[in-house]
């Protein structure tokens, strides 16, 4: 435990924003502490957003002119398919703030295996209100059914209440851009970091493995660190991600996916299901660091902790690193680490 509050005391910073300099700074703490310890780290750089709030905003507005004419919702409905896929065709236009990643490897071989956790750090949102956060799947289905329903009620008297909805919906992003804050995340996700590179730093891979960490940016704003993680990956790369582990049930993941689902497969999701003490999970509520890589082929394994549904204390100025659960992040490195053991033994 003395280990993983070494690392949790890195990144204790007011937050650690998605492309700022704040999150810059958390990885030159996490950088220095791994070559400290010998360890030969890579920093990949990458450019990014803040927030994902632009976007979103954006989409809105197009839905918001559903009462002008069938076209703007129609290309809103499209943007909002591809977004919550993970796909992001306009991202050149916005990317264009520093963030990174870092990789360290050791050991020697053909087979690899990579723990993974993201630094950075999102904004609130109302939505995140504790009274509404377990309603959050649903409100998100609601917008879903009415983007891609706005080109034909266009056509109809209901265009005007539908213009209306996502006029309001607009006017609430602009409002968190411009004065909601980042979280300190100390669940989202400094547990998952500090639980991923204490078992690196703990785990010494057997004769024929590589057992990699990845600490990526921009996770809360579209998965941009894992996107750009992918080149450098070897082929068939087994991937463990953790995130939001302190605190809560222990669940693994199956697969997810906010529209289309992406199953998970490989060895890491077999060891899951034949290791108790962690529950299977559909993970629907929004992306984790895994979905590109689960997209591509890589065989991916999330865990994550629940409490009624949701991550506790979600995107909300509650999830400090006071409240997280010693007991949680303990039996969550020793969870992995058992995993890790069947894979490289199976």
């Amino acid at each position: 435990m003395r280990e993983l509050q070494e690392i949790l005391k890195l990144l204790h910073l007011p937050h650690r924003g998605s492309a700022t300099a704040l999150e810059a700074e958390a990885f030159r703490r996490l950088r220095t502490f791994l070559e400290e310890r010998g360890h030969v780290v890579h920093p990949l750089p990458f450019r990014g957003v803040r927030s994902y709030g632009w976007e979103l905003f954006g989409i809105s507005l197009l839905l918001s002119l559903t009462p002008l004419s069938p076209w703007p919702p129609l290309l809103g409905a499209l943007a909002f398919f591809l977004y919550f896929n993970g796909v992001r065709p306009w991202g050149f236009l916005l990317d264009r703030y520093p963030s990174q990643n870092l990789l360290t490897w050791k050991g020697r071989g053909e087979k690899a295996l990579l723990l993974m956790a993201h630094v950075d750090t999102a904004k609130t949102f109302f939505l995140y209100h504790p009274k509404r956060v377990r309603h959050f799947r649903a409100n998100f289905l609601l917008n879903a059914a009415l983007a891609f329903l706005a080109p034909l009620l266009a056509l109809t008297p209901l265009r005007w209440p539908v213009g209306l909805y996502f006029l309001v919906q607009a006017i609430l992003l602009l409002h968190r851009e411009l004065r909601a804050p980042y979280v300190e995340g100390g669940n989202d996700n400094g547990s998952g970091v500090a639980v991923a590179t204490a078992l690196f730093l703990e785990t010494e891979p057997p004769e024929g493995w590589r057992l990699g960490l990845a600490l990526t940016g921009c996770e809360e704003v579209g998965t941009l660190g894992a996107k750009a993680l992918i080149p450098h990956l070897p082929p068939g790369t087994l991937v463990l991600n953790l995130d939001n582990v302190g605190r809560g049930e222990l669940f693994y993941a199956e697969g997810e996916g906010m529209l289309l689902f992406v199953p998970y497969r490989g060895a890491l999701l077999e060891a899951a299901r034949k290791t108790p003490g962690a529950r299977p999970l559909r993970y629907r509520l929004a992306y984790l660091d895994t979905l590109p890589l689960g997209q591509r082929g890589f065989p991916c394994l999330s865990l994550i902790r629940l409490e009624n549904g949701v991550p506790p204390h979600w995107h909300w100025p509650t999830d400090t690193f006071a409240q997280l659960d010693e007991g949680a992040l303990k039996d969550t490195l020793a969870y992995a680490h058992t995993l890790l053991q069947k894979v490289f033994k199976g």
